[in-house]
């Protein structure tokens, strides 16, 4: 009892509760934990008063919610999926951090996509190392299929060789080049905000989603075009 003869108060305040989160989680205010608590994602009791008193389960919840917001960029409707299942105990507790999905055997990785230094070559070096001559190579330029002499272009001019025995040319690739950069495109608005966070960790996380996030796409692709082929060619 309080000195007053009224019953204590159990559990955090709103303003407790955004304390403790405040670190973690700078961005954080009483208004988008009342909007979290308004979506379902979290439920606190209320005093006979009416104030909001926060369980240590319920700050956990708001953690793995700002998380997967923060790290994930997840739906509101996926979390809450997730934090429902793990009412259910069909996942695990919420302390761990939901990851994005793993790509199927024979799809692409995140790991595929780890941009490394690039050693540029000479001119006369691409040309020997991707088995083009200079008029290709003419031509993947003037189309923006390649613009440095690297490894990953001298992948690129071999598949482009290979391309065009089927009497498909570089001006024909335009296509590529365009989903290829509404692709990179896509990333970089999920990303941005996190490249521009101050903690250290910051520059991390967001290099892992984009190459987590890239993989997933590069297997939609992949995917759609099976799909695509299917309907073609028969069962």
């Amino acid at each position: 009892m309080t000195a007053a003869g009224r019953p204590a108060r159990t559990g955090f305040s709103i303003g407790a509760v955004l304390d403790q989160l405040r670190d973690e989680f700078p961005d954080v205010t009483i208004s988008k934990i009342r909007f979290l608590e308004a979506e379902g994602l979290v439920s606190p009791a209320r005093a006979a008063s009416g104030y909001r008193q926060f369980s240590s389960a319920d700050i956990d919840r708001l953690r793995y919610v700002l998380a997967a917001q923060r790290d994930q960029y997840l739906p509101l409707r996926v979390i809450k999926e997730q934090l429902d299942a793990a009412d259910r105990g069909a996942r695990p507790a919420l302390h761990a951090q939901p990851d994005l999905p793993s790509a199927e055997p024979g799809l692409p990785t995140a790991e595929q996509f780890v941009v490394e230094d690039a050693a540029n070559l000479t001119r006369a070096e691409f040309l020997d190392a991707a088995g083009i001559d200079a008029p290709m190579l003419a031509e993947l330029e003037q189309y923006g299929l390649v613009g440095t002499y690297d490894r990953d272009a001298v992948l690129l001019a071999r598949t482009v060789a290979e391309l065009t025995r089927f009497g498909i040319e570089p001006r024909h690739l335009r296509v590529f080049q365009a989903a290829a950069d509404r692709t990179v495109g896509l990333v970089e608005q999920v990303v941005a905000p996190l490249y521009q966070q101050r903690d250290p960790g910051a520059r991390g996380r967001a290099d892992d989603t984009a190459r987590q996030l890239t993989a997933l796409s590069v297997s939609l692709h992949t995917l759609l075009v099976k799909a695509g082929l299917r309907r073609l060619t028969g069962p």
